[in-house]
């Protein structure tokens, strides 16, 4: 986890460079006005001409994080964390922007004695009840009969509550125990959109909550070459499909030459706001194949000895063909996105339970999302979420509607 965790208060967006812009378009024209380079060197006419990468060359270059690893990690730096603080508290905020890996991660938590690296006394996931609807006599009955003696782990507070009258009540008495110190030693995993709901409605909650830092350029490129495998004998190569620059590796050099580095992971951070799970979501739209034609090179071409899984071409983010919202001033769109993000994604009936907006216009709505890959039905949860690809461009838009946003 690159930059590891922070205090919530300490996350800052990637920015991107205004001098490093344009440093690389002065690069950028200087490639283009550069004479006498061979093939190896030049960018693609058309970036019609670069084709997918197969589904197995595109999980080589760009895999999905080993999210058992993750949990690992986060419980060490949690360990850590606790024994830097005087008094500790006894329960862990870790809040995430959607797609960040925390929830999976945290699916998979272990609790370990860190001090003796052996299993500690068997800790356990909570899991919300089916009926979120309830009193607050009906809460205090179902937290009663969870065992906070031992270890446990929430990995998503959002599947807890409904922005309903009667929906609040678990997270609430929740809250009532951490706060009386009663609650036993937990973690809870917490979107930023539910994360920004909950604070604003008990401001007092004695939690400081902690999340994995922003992914910057640098930090972002050391990522994908690890989630790659990348090692010193065989990095992945990418290079940048309209002016040759390279993306990847990092490093200075490769096969003993200097090489020249595009702005991309740049853009690509900030694009992303530092978002693991959509930077890597747009690195994968932004990767392709060479062309089958270009294999006839002759064969001391270091690129042509290149399998198709250490070696590929990235198109510029404003080439990409991504989600984008629907043109409508229907405000129905607003109230399914901003619910689906405050819960982290939502069944059909409790969708329609939240939105307080009408059957024909809730179905309505969430088909023209829908068509437009900015929400999408997972089979497996029974529940409507918004796509990593459409989420930049949702974001944007709520904050534009008025709608409360994240702080991420």
């Amino acid at each position: 986890m690159p930059g590891g965790l922070i205090p919530i208060d300490q996350w800052e967006f990637p920015e991107l460079s205004v001098r490093r812009s344009v440093k690389d378009a002065v690069r950028h024209i200087s490639v283009q006005l550069r004479g006498g380079v061979s093939r190896n060197e030049q960018p693609f006419q058309s970036l019609d001409d670069l084709p997918e990468l197969s589904e197995s060359d595109r999980n080589a270059v760009a895999p999905d994080p080993d999210f058992s690893a993750l949990a690992a990690t986060l419980a060490d730096l949690l360990w850590r964390q606790k024994n830097d603080v005087p008094n500790p508290r006894n329960v862990s905020f870790l809040v995430a922007p959607p797609f960040s890996g925390v929830r999976e991660a945290l699916v998979r938590w272990s609790w370990l004695d860190l001090d003796t690296d052996t299993d500690a006394s068997a800790g356990w996931v909570i899991t919300p009840p089916k009926n979120l609807l309830m009193s607050d006599a009906d809460a205090i009955e179902w937290w009663n009969e969870q065992d906070l003696s031992r270890p446990w782990v929430i990995p998503e507070l959002a599947d807890f509550w409904l922005r309903h009258m009667q929906g609040l009540a678990l997270v609430r008495e929740l809250f009532r125990r951490i706060a009386a110190d009663t609650a036993g030693q937990g973690v809870v995993g917490c979107s930023s959109w539910c994360w920004q709901f909950w604070a604003s409605y008990a401001p007092d909650l004695p939690a400081a909550p902690c999340t994995p830092a922003p992914l910057s350029a640098s930090y972002l490129g050391h990522w994908l070459e690890y989630l790659s495998g990348d090692n010193d004998e065989e990095p992945v190569v990418a290079r940048m499909a309209d002016d040759g620059l390279y993306v990847l590796p990092t490093r200075d050099k490769l096969n003993g030459k200097k090489i020249k580095h595009s702005g991309f992971l740049s853009e690509l951070a900030a694009a992303s706001r530092g978002n693991h799970g959509v930077a890597l979501a747009l690195w994968r739209s932004a990767i392709r194949a060479e062309p089958e034609e270009g294999n006839d090179e002759s064969e001391d071409d270091s690129s042509a000895e290149k399998s198709p899984s250490s070696c590929c071409w990235v198109v510029p983010l404003d080439k990409l063909s991504l989600p984008a919202m629907p043109k409508s001033r229907d405000r129905a769109l607003g109230l399914v996105l901003h619910a689906l993000l405050l819960h982290d994604g939502l069944d059909e009936d409790s969708l329609f339970l939240v939105v307080g907006i009408s059957k024909h216009d809730l179905t309505h709505a969430v088909a023209l999302l829908q068509r437009a890959d900015i929400i999408r039905y997972s089979d497996a949860g029974n529940r409507w979420h918004v796509t990593d690809l459409g989420y930049p461009d949702i974001r944007r838009h709520l904050q534009s509607w008025g709608f409360p946003v994240d702080g991420f």
